[in-house]
């Protein structure tokens, strides 16, 4: 339960030496980043799956009611980020909040937030290349292209089973070797890609609105079937739950804290920025996706923005949106891979996990062996699971990311009040009790097995962390000789 100090932290994001990161990054590279990875699966795929199973054409409301909870906690990150502009996110700051047990298990819960998410997309990247090339004749093997637990049924009516989902896999290795070459580089590719995705959801919103069919809105809020969670106000929340997915930008932001220049002022501007000029884009793309088509006709499909787009005239605007959305969804698979690498370079700097992963590569100065396992780990995971596994695990991954930090806002302004804060959250404590609620009510409306799955990803980590992770922790050997304070105020050298 030992806790870093906030003069620690500070101390270790200012020092230099091979563990230290280039600082890079500006206030619009931030909110570019930002909007790099929260326009991405979640409103071109998991947008469909929504609405098809949850809350139909209020869909719209469940994207309202998540960036509520996400305004909440953004705010908090906010906070955090301007006082310990240190690598790691909320892991850092349960750290110097609830103690090292505590900031393990938001750490390892990190690493299964941004691997889910990278696979995600990677998995919906390989649906939209599918529709792509059938455009022009070339049809992939269908085994291929899907997990094996999942299924396809072929024009003349059998059914195919999958083996592997290879471009899922291929894309993920791909933006890895982008990104182990370099932060700075990495930023302006992603810039690039973002300017083109926004284009592409704005373009999809004006041409989109004029064919819209208010008989596909009838009724809005298809009544519940009985089960929660399926329709209904219910599935509101579930689908809030479902679509929180989308709003991970923010956070991973906070995850680039130690390549942000000046990044007392440039962390929040990043953070609350990003998140801003999505959530007014996702109301209206979910407004006139569902208002193209039925809600049910995107079931069980990874690109309804692709059968939304059949309904208009405007043949050459399919191509061209599934085009420029391959192109964008790169970015996300390279915001994702930046982030986890980034908390496992702060959990091996910190002895939690083997001193590999802090290594920086001489030339580049990014963490190269991290880049590269967790890039494997990644490709294998989007190659083998279905998207609506992953989807929910990475929602129910970063909801309970939120809450630490909401707590540790709380924490922080009962143990520390006089600390300087470059941004203050306002309305402490309503603003972190409303998101720790908010967080928690979306969590509970998530399906039993997703819970499951997050509790045995948590039970390994444990497994590891007491294994392992307990044994070299530096600040437990006693290896940080700058102040860090234990739970009953005693100081430790």
């Amino acid at each position: 339960m030992l806790k870093k100090s906030l003069e620690l932290l500070r101390q270790e994001a200012a020092e230099s030496g091979s563990h230290t990161l280039k600082r890079s990054l500006g206030p619009l590279n931030l909110i570019a980043i930002g909007v790099g990875v929260i326009i991405g699966a979640g409103l071109f795929s998991l947008t469909g799956i929504a609405a098809a199973n949850h809350t139909g054409p209020a869909v719209t409301l469940s994207f309202v009611v998540a960036a509520v909870g996400c305004a909440f906690s953004a705010l908090c990150y906010a906070e955090f980020a301007s006082m310990v502009p240190v690598a790691g996110s909320a892991y850092t700051y349960s750290y110097a909040t609830m103690g090292e047990l505590f900031a393990w298990i938001i750490g390892w819960d990190l690493v299964l937030e941004y691997s889910v998410g990278a696979a995600t997309v990677a998995i919906s990247w390989s649906q939209y290349l599918g529709k792509f090339l059938s455009k022009y004749g070339i049809h992939l093997p269908p085994q291929l292209m899907m997990s094996p637990w999942e299924t396809a049924t072929q024009a003349d009516g059998s059914t195919v089973s999958g083996l592997i989902n290879l471009p899922a896999v291929l894309v993920v290795l791909a933006i890895t070797a982008i990104i182990v070459r370099g932060t700075q580089g990495s930023a302006w590719f992603n810039a690039i890609v973002v300017a083109l995705k926004v284009s592409v959801v704005l373009v999809f919103i004006a041409l989109g609105w004029q064919y819209i069919d208010p008989a596909n809105y009838q009724p809005y809020i298809p009544a519940n079937t009985g089960t929660f969670g399926e329709f209904g106000w219910s599935g509101i929340l579930r689908g809030a739950g479902v679509v929180f997915f989308v709003f991970i930008g923010f956070d991973i932001v906070a995850t680039m804290a130690q390549e942000a220049k000046n990044p007392q002022r440039n962390m929040p501007i990043g953070i609350i920025g990003s998140l801003l000029v999505c959530t007014v884009l996702f109301v209206l793309f979910g407004y006139v996706m569902t208002g193209l088509a039925n809600y049910t006709e995107f079931k069980n499909s990874a690109a309804p923005v692709a059968i939304a787009i059949e309904k208009t005239p405007y043949g050459w605007l399919s191509t061209a949106i599934i085009g420029a959305i391959l192109i964008g969804y790169t970015s996300v698979i390279l915001v994702d891979l930046l982030g986890q690498s980034r908390v496992f370079f702060s959990m091996s700097r910190d002895g939690l996990l083997p001193k590999v992963f802090a290594q920086v590569h001489p030339k580049f100065q990014t963490p190269l062996k991290s880049n590269l396992l967790l890039g494997l780990f990644i490709s294998l995971f989007a190659g083998f699971v279905p998207i609506h596994v992953v989807g929910e695990m990475c929602s129910i991954g970063t909801l309970l990311a939120f809450v630490m930090v909401c707590v540790g806002v709380l924490i922080m302004r009962k143990r520390e009040p006089n600390a300087p804060r470059a941004f203050r959250t306002p309305w402490v404590p309503v603003v972190p009790i409303l998101g720790i609620v908010t967080c928690l009510v979306m969590m509970f409306s998530l399906p039993g097995d997703t819970w499951l799955r997050l509790f045995a990803w948590l039970a390994i980590g444990l497994v590891i962390y007491f294994a392992y992770g307990k044994k070299n922790s530096k600040l437990g050997q006693g290896q940080l000789v700058k102040t860090a304070v234990e739970p009953a105020g005693n100081t430790v050298a």
